[in-house]
C-alpha cells in the first residue's frame, strides 16, 4: 500500500476552549498554530483544525450501517489494530459517552473492522476503526 498523505480537515465549534481541551487531553492531540478563532491540531499525522462558529440547532442525521446508526457526517482516523483497542479503553476510562460502543463491524465478511462512534464537545462526530487485514479497506 502506498504511504498516505496527511488529509487536512477543518470542522466548526462552539466553544473553542471545550473542544482545544478535549482535543488536546482526551485524544491526546498535539495543537499547533492557533489564533483567537481557530486552532490546528496533529490528528494523528493529520491536520485538523477547529474553527469557531456559534451554535446552529441542526439535527443529526443518521444512517444504518451494519444494524447501528451511523452519524453522518463524521471523520476519524483507521488505526492499526492493537492501537485501536489501546485507544477505545483509553477513551473509556476517560469518561467518553460512545455513541456507538466499540464493537467489531461485519464480523467475519470481507472489510470485518474494529469501530467506535463518540461526540467532541460541540457535536461533532468521529469514528476511529481498524481492520485486522489494512488489506481490505477498500475491499468490496
Amino acid at each position: 500500500m502506498p504511504a498516505v498523505s496527511p488529509f487536512h480537515i477543518a470542522i466548526p465549534v462552539h466553544n473553542l476552549n471545550e473542544c482545544r481541551t478535549f482535543y488536546k487531553e482526551i485524544l491526546n492531540c498535539e495543537e499547533g498554530r492557533s489564533s483567537e478563532h481557530w486552532v490546528d491540531f496533529n490528528f494523528f499525522g493529520h491536520q485538523l483544525v477547529i474553527h469557531y462558529k456559534a451554535k446552529s440547532k441542526s439535527d443529526v442525521h443518521t444512517n444504518a450501517v451494519d444494524g447501528k446508526s451511523v452519524p453522518v457526517p463524521h471523520y476519524g482516523v483507521v488505526l492499526p489494530w492493537d492501537t485501536f483497542h489501546e485507544f477505545s479503553k483509553s477513551l473509556a476510562e476517560k469518561g467518553i459517552k460512545f455513541i456507538i460502543k466499540p464493537y467489531i463491524r461485519f464480523e467475519g465478511q470481507i472489510g470485518e473492522q474494529a469501530t467506535m462512534f463518540f461526540l467532541d464537545p460541540s457535536g461533532n462526530a468521529l469514528e476511529f476503526k481498524a481492520f485486522k487485514d489494512i488489506n481490505q479497506l477498500f475491499a468490496k
